[in-house]
């Protein structure tokens, strides 16, 4: 399909700075300094990105406990970002949230969550309020083959469907639900689930940017369109363990590294749009170096900005309507 140049720059953009932005917490949680769990996004890029590149301000997006890729993909800052993971006052959520409660509600960034299944009921719930406003939005909720076995997921599923709610329920499979194979925690299949509930199923290579991209575009149409909510099932590898700090024990050996040589989403995207000249080399390393530059400078502030004070625990506690 045709994708228009300004949208594949973007789209790169998001993906690099999601790869800088991880390959650098992973070094910078080593240290010490940053507190609380961080589970890493790398490897998934495509995903996050591919569907997001179809949604504006008005949708919704519900995340997980690994956020960090989806708060980006969806237009929220890196400094914020940066500065909420350390846990500082400058913070996306005043340093109050940290890694797995960034959120930006200006943005249809409802909140990474760390409850597994925790994005699907408010996926519904923000869908509703779409229907009901006509705003032409839809509501996205990205969990993992882990969360698809929740009740909660579940439920989201079937009152999506009874409600015809403009939602779209993204499964990310990695393979692994914290160190427990999909292959053995999950009954049938995400297809046979997604009929189960009446909705439409779409499948896609999650280390293919274009595949994810013209998948979830078709899902996001069927929302958008009043005809009720579908599923989009992503596959996809993460390359660093469940948490930072994860020794992996349960993947092969070589698993990763085979992944990082020949499923690098980047890469992929990078030898695509310049073997058939869509983009130059030049265009992509200037991406690169901004990007750096970007996340270099995230670090810097975030480690300089004051600590949340005492007074502000009961802060932004309650939205006054």
């Amino acid at each position: 399909m045709q994708i228009a140049r300004d949208i594949l720059l973007r789209s790169y953009r998001a993906m690099r700075t999601i790869r800088d932005f991880e390959e650098r917490l992973h070094v910078e949680f080593a240290t010490g300094e940053i507190p609380g769990f961080v589970h890493l996004y790398c490897g998934e890029e495509a995903s996050g990105v591919g569907v997001c590149a179809h949604l504006s301000d008005t949708d919704t997006i519900a995340s997980t406990h690994r956020g960090h890729g989806h708060c980006i993909a969806k237009g929220v800052g890196v400094d914020g970002m940066m500065a909420e993971i350390y846990g500082r006052r400058t913070g996306v959520c005043r340093g109050k949230g940290g890694s797995m409660h960034i959120a930006d509600l200006s943005l249809g960034m409802l909140g990474a969550n760390g409850i597994v299944g925790g994005g699907p009921p408010l996926i519904c719930g923000a869908a509703l309020s779409h229907k009901l406003l006509k705003d032409n939005g839809v509501a996205v909720a990205f969990f993992g083959d882990g969360a698809s076995n929740e009740g909660s997921t579940l439920e989201s599923l079937n009152l999506a469907t009874v409600w015809k709610l403009p939602a779209v329920f993204v499964v990310e499979d990695n393979g692994y639900g914290e160190a427990t194979g999909a292959s053995y925690a999950c009954a049938g299949t995400q297809k046979d689930r997604a009929k189960g509930f009446g909705m439409p199923y779409f499948e896609c290579d999650g280390t293919d940017f274009f595949s994810v991209y013209e998948t979830a575009g078709e899902a996001i149409a069927h929302a958008r369109s009043g005809k009720g909510p579908a599923m989009v099932h992503v596959h996809l590898a993460r390359w660093y363990g469940h948490f930072e700090g994860d020794a992996m024990t349960y993947r092969a050996n070589g698993e990763v590294a085979a992944l990082r040589r020949d499923k690098d989403c980047l890469n992929l995207f990078r030898n695509r749009v310049t073997e058939v000249s869509l983009l130059e080399e030049a265009d992509l390393d200037d991406i690169d170096t901004s990007v750096r530059a970007e996340i270099d400078a995230a670090v810097l502030s975030a480690k300089a900005a004051p600590i949340p004070e005492p007074e502000d625990l009961h802060a932004d506690v309650y939205v006054t309507y």
